[in-house]
């Protein structure tokens, strides 16, 4: 999705003609004008899907946060994305569309391996991984396609520690992107149902592979971890335990690498910002949190009212869906100042990139962890870049994407080397 501002001109749009559902418009446009306007005028509003299922936005960062720490009331269970609003046939199996006491037993075993002092264990590696991805392009320069690339970044943090084996390293992110994004032509492979199931498949087929492998051969990762849990007293079949196979590999893939592309394109059409980190090195960890910000990798979460509940002095029923507007909530000035500015230094950011509440990503520390080490490598490595082609964005109303970002790099070596000529 363009990450542009909202503009006078949307201001003035009929609020019947804002559509939050269809996935064309956020890659065809930018939906934070419609956004504002619904912080602005309308803070639980109501539209359709596709299919005629009736869901409720909010999108103030305060009303966001309530939904998302508010479990009792909102249920994760029925689905999370807007694209399974009639129901999600995985609901009450995987570690995100579980409800407590459930969610907190597979949760806490599986938290352990991404905590912050485990992931600082794993710096150098996570760093040698990093510099073997980048080296090609940031040693020698040139034109790359960012999109690409960032799709393999978030190999470097929790390939391993999710224990996907090296050879699927490679494919696994374009899969991943095919399975939360069918109908973009980029990921294609046939229609948009063809897509996602040939998508699904080339997962079910790896992770199945894996886990008899892990059966026979038990590690410290989390597929390890997941044959060993006993949810509600009982271990889990072997399909529970791929599809929350599926579950941390299509959550760690699909939003790190997207958040990188977004930070490199923001500082490219940002050379101020660019020159200020390379001046300024100790700004990596602030200049991590507001690309979170700024990319908000999922636009909303979805969750389905317990009981009746009262939004901005709406009652819903029982049953109701409602879409928390994540990337909304990020741009609400009202916590955020000049939130439509790229500030490499902002604090305080409390962000909500890694949602909120009993299901906050605990994928959080590797992904800031590798955010932090591309910036790093860039800031030690790179002179100028900026974009040298058309870029595209990816169909979805869940992931906020970037399927093409041609950028062209200059090496410091190269410059300093233009300088002594």
């Amino acid at each position: 999705m363009q990450m542009t501002g909202p503009a006078a001109a949307e201001f003035a749009d009929p609020v019947d003609e804002i559509d939050l559902y269809d996935p064309a418009r956020y890659a065809a446009q930018s939906q934070h004008g419609a956004w504002h306007r619904l912080r602005r005028d309308h803070p639980i509003w109501p539209q359709e899907t596709s299919d005629g299922i009736r869901f409720w936005s909010v999108t103030r960062y305060r009303d966001v946060a309530a939904v998302l720490m508010d479990d009792k009331n909102f249920s994760s269970e029925h689905g999370t994305i807007l694209a399974v609003a009639a129901g999600d046939s995985a609901g009450g199996k995987t570690i995100n569309l579980m409800d407590q006491p459930k969610h907190a037993e597979v949760r806490l075993p599986t938290m352990r391996l991404m905590s912050t002092h485990t992931v600082r264990n794993r710096i150098d590696h996570v760093r040698a991984r990093v510099r073997r991805l980048v080296a090609g392009v940031f040693d020698a320069g040139g034109t790359v396609d960012v999109a690409e690339l960032m799709l393999h970044l978030p190999m470097c943090a929790v390939g391993e520690t999710i224990g996907l084996p090296e050879s699927i390293f490679d494919e696994l992110p374009r899969w991943a992107m095919a399975g939360v994004a069918p109908e973009d032509p980029h990921y294609a492979d046939g229609s948009p149902a063809e897509t996602l199931r040939k998508a699904h498949h080339n997962l079910i087929a790896v992770f199945s592979e894996l886990i008899r492998y892990k059966q026979a051969h038990p590690a410290d990762d989390v597929v390890s971890v997941l044959l060993g849990l006993r949810p509600g007293g009982r271990p889990m079949d072997a399909h529970e335990v791929l599809l929350n196979c599926y579950s941390f590999a299509m959550g760690s893939v699909t939003t790190t690498a997207q958040v990188a592309s977004h930070l490199i394109l923001a500082l490219a059409e940002r050379p101020e910002a660019w020159q200020r980190l390379r001046s300024t090195p100790g700004l990596v960890p602030t200049a991590v949190e507001e690309s979170l910000r700024w990319a908000s990798p999922t636009n909303h979460l979805l969750r389905r009212t317990n009981a009746p509940v009262e939004i901005v002095g709406t009652r819903l029923e029982a049953g109701e869906l409602v879409a928390a507007w994540v990337a909304s909530a990020d741009r609400d000035d009202a916590v955020f100042a000049d939130p439509y500015t790229f500030d490499p230094g902002r604090t305080p950011n409390p962000h909500l990139a890694f949602g909120l509440g009993p299901h906050r990503c605990i994928g959080g520390p590797p992904a800031q962890q590798v955010l932090g080490v591309l910036l790093e490598e860039m800031i030690d490595r790179l002179g100028e870049f900026h974009v040298a082609g058309p870029i595209a964005h990816l169909t979805s109303n869940f992931i906020n994407g970037i399927t093409s970002l041609p950028v062209t790099f200059e090496p410091v070596s190269a410059r300093r080397a233009a300088v002594i000529t």
